[in-house]
């Protein structure tokens, strides 16, 4: 081959260039994404910015999502999975790629990751998206514990069919 010819070669871009889409092209997914991250609490302070939590200046392990936004997580602080409420359970991938496990249970003996947005204390418990929701059913059910103790007929609080 001659010099003319190999001048004449023009490199091709990798298998899946041409997949990728310009960084101006549209991307429809996008607000999903965004709905997802802070639905899941994957708000961590994006790179250049340090993984510094921006409610208590502590420093978090900071991993990007599938959907790539950050998650700050405790550093170093493993969890077993059935000790953490469904939607705080983070796993970390061999690629060092955070996900959410969602509400599914998880397996025997898995271990997952804390967001640091739960351990926060700078955050209020509803600010971190914990169950709220949780203490006013524990406060119904410890009046009903009372006025069952004290042989008061107790009402179901569940509503009714028609």
């Amino acid at each position: 081959m001659g010099d003319t010819e190999a001048s004449s070669i023009i490199p091709l871009p990798d298998p899946d260039g041409h997949r990728q889409r310009p960084p101006d092209a549209p991307r429809p997914w996008e607000h999903t994404d965004r709905a997802q991250a802070a639905m899941e609490g994957a708000t961590g302070p994006e790179p250049p910015a340090p993984p510094e939590c921006p409610h208590c200046g502590l420093t978090g392990e900071r991993h990007i999502t599938y959907y790539g936004t950050h998650v700050l997580l405790e550093p170093g602080m493993p969890v077993p999975a059935h000790m953490v409420p469904a939607w705080h359970r983070w796993y970390v991938d061999s690629n060092g790629t955070a996900w959410n496990s969602r509400q599914d249970e998880p397996a025997p003996g898995a271990v997952c990751r804390v967001p640091h947005r739960i351990a926060c204390p700078g955050l209020r418990p509803e600010e971190a998206g914990l169950w709220l929701w949780l203490d006013a059913v524990r406060a119904e059910n410890e009046h009903r514990a009372l006025r069952k103790a004290n042989g008061q007929t107790l009402l179901d609080p569940r509503p009714r069919a028609c």
